[in-house]
């Protein structure tokens, strides 16, 4: 009864994270309470995710990665890779593809793709290459160099831990390095060679650079009586000739005018929505006579508890138009500006909204934001700077490094070594150096307590700690032996080599459905009972499946760092599935080669 139980809960998941009712991790949360609740598995299993020893080392690894990134080191550095960079299309290229793989296999990737994302955009804009060129190299390389270490990646600390607790050997820091670098070097060559054949342009003809489409916003005005462009046709218009303003729709009072062509007649009141250049909507945010619908904070978006007097704003502080994006882990995810009463907390307001290809700004305030989703704000410097701080934007407009506190930095940069130097050398677990370095860091105070806590991403806490009770449940009913022995006797007969490249291909093709670490989660214990069936090492099936949860590129869902570069680069569904999928494939093939190479069965 309980495996029917398990069967059917897991299978209520998997509707969840395909449907994508709520967040990965309210769904593996709400997999957890159901393990719970039907009592498959009891309160002290199903919290056990949360003290796994996985849980706690990717905790503490975020603690440390953000201490690196607080010295300003990485600024420092994207500082030099700008100038080189900005020489050519493919110095471009292969630049910051090799940064993003280098710094992915010891710092977590999806800060590694937020750092790189506003360096690659300057590079384009000074060097009039198309963002899609760059985007999805960057994370395609942050995927590969998170394969090349225990720490380059949460899937490699799940399936490493989950399989010690499971009774297999752990990996070494750097066990499965080479056979990872075999695999990146595969990857770097078709990013290299195929990269600029396959990766779409879509640039505007050259007269005009980088105003392309995909840097035009959609806002709505508003024409007051003393402007300028009142009873004049669009033609004729200030808008037209001197902002460059394509206009989409004009509402007036009551009704629409649908026929609009440029001998159409604006009048005082009417509602316009144009599509215009961020540089140009800024100007018309200070034009006399009209209004940028945006700006005008409602009063019926206000709770009570909002009359509590706020902060007062600084009211010579210049603003300007931000372009921003909302990266993996950001609070702003799954809100709508309404809930989070965005101008008053922050005293930015949220001009237009880029969710993929579709840009959005009627209802403004009702759109749910998700994670790398572009928003247009009008805003101080010091608003952006605290959003920023609060990691709950990225800054896409404009690219500012730190200046490097060496006084921070080098300490930070010996506590990483030697948190992995240790893990490397046997000397200690990998779970012992990371929290006694993360332990250092606050002693040291090279981060405060405060920053510590606010540097660990829970929503990837709380998503590991929900789908490990998935593998748990499996494990405890019987069900992995079942699976694993159902393959075995479908399979038995065969190489090992060709159920390894099967397990890799079932994996990565589960991991476009679930996400990587549920994936992760429910593949270990099966291919550990698998190997024991057919009594063979459960290494080269675990890094298997390591491998191929990381290595997922034919969707912009299929992992965060995907999801990131899909609005900034302007691309659509197709081009991960023109560019990624064969790359997928070669990296099947590749491995179900390389593996066995490495770690024999």
């Amino acid at each position: 009864m309980e495996l029917y139980l398990t069967v059917a809960i897991i299978i209520i998941g998997i509707i969840l994270f395909v449907r994508d009712y709520f967040s990965i991790d309210t769904t593996s949360i709400i997999i957890m309470a159901l393990f719970i609740v039907s009592g498959v598995l009891s309160p002290e299993e199903g919290f056990s995710g949360f003290n796994h020893p996985a849980t706690i080392t990717l905790g503490c690894m975020f603690v440390v990665s953000a201490a690196v990134f607080k010295s300003g080191i990485i600024d420092g550095l994207s500082a030099k890779l700008i100038k080189i960079a900005r020489i050519n299309y493919f110095l471009a290229l292969v630049s910051l593809c090799i940064t993003s793989a280098v710094l992915s296999a010891f710092i977590n990737d999806s800060a590694v793709v937020a750092i790189l994302i506003p360096v690659a955009l300057l590079v384009c804009r000074e060097a009039n290459i198309s963002p899609a060129r760059l985007l999805i190299p960057i994370s395609f390389s942050a995927l590969f160099g998170g394969t090349c270490t225990l720490i380059g990646t949460s899937t490699n600390i799940l399936v490493s831990s989950y399989a010690e607790k499971l009774g297999a050997e752990a990996f070494g820091m750097f066990e499965f390095s080479l056979a990872a670098l075999c695999l990146l070097t595969i990857g770097m060559t078709y990013i290299f060679i195929v990269g600029p054949i396959l990766l779409p342009k879509r640039d505007l003809p050259e007269d005009a650079g980088l105003k392309k489409e995909a840097e035009k916003y959609m806002a709505e005005i508003e024409l007051h009586p003393e402007s300028d462009d009142v009873n004049t046709t669009i033609s004729e218009s200030k808008l037209v000739n001197d902002y460059k303003v394509q206009i989409l729709r004009i509402k007036r009072k009551h009704y629409r005018v649908y026929e609009i062509n440029g001998e159409t007649v604006l009048r005082e009141n009417d509602l316009v929505r144009i599509l215009v250049d961020p540089v140009n909507l800024a100007k018309l945010k200070v034009k006399k006579g009209l209004k940028v619908i945006g700006d005008k904070e409602n009063v019926l978006d206000k709770k009570p508890e909002d009359n509590v007097k706020p902060k007062k704003e600084t009211p010579n502080e210049d603003k300007k138009i931000y372009e921003v994006m909302i990266p993996y882990g950001s609070e702003l995810a799954g809100s709508s500006i309404k809930q989070i009463n965005f101008r008053s907390t922050y005293y930015a307001s949220v001009l237009a909204i880029r969710h993929r290809k579709e840009t959005i700004t009627e209802g403004v305030s009702q759109v749910v934001l998700r994670e790398g989703d572009m928003m247009l704000l009008f805003a101080s410097r010091k608003a952006i700077s605290l959003l920023t701080a609060e990691k709950l934007i990225v800054t896409l407009s404009e690219y500012q490094g730190r200046r490097v506190d060496y006084k921070k930095a080098i300490p930070a940069i010996l506590i990483v070594i030697g948190v992995v130097s240790a893990a490397a050398f046997n000397l200690t677990s990998i779970l012992i150096s990371a929290m006694i370095g993360s332990l250092l860091l606050v002693t040291l105070t090279i981060l405060k307590p405060q920053e510590a806590y606010e540097a660990i991403e829970w929503k990837v806490i709380f998503m590991i700690a929900g789908v490990l009770s998935m593998g748990k449940a499996l494990e405890k009913t019987g069900g992995s032996d079942i699976i694993s022995q159902y393959i075995y006797e479908s399979l038995g007969t065969m190489d090992p080599r060709w159920t390894l490249s099967l397990i890799f291909l079932f994996t990565f093709l589960s991991t476009n459905v679930l996400s990587s670490k549920a994936a992760a989660a429910l593949m270990t214990p099966i291919v550990i009972s698998l190997a024991a069936a057919m009594q063979v090492s459960e290494k080269p099936f675990l890094i298997g499946v390591m491998f191929a949860c990381s290595l997922t590129f034919m969707t912009p869902v299929s992992y965060p760092v995907n999801t990131m570069v899909y609005a900034p680069g302007n691309y659509r569904f197709r081009d991960f599935l023109i560019f990624g999928t064969p790359l997928n494939f070669i990296v099947w093939i590749a491995a179900s080669f390389v593996i066995p190479i490495f770690f024999p069965f």
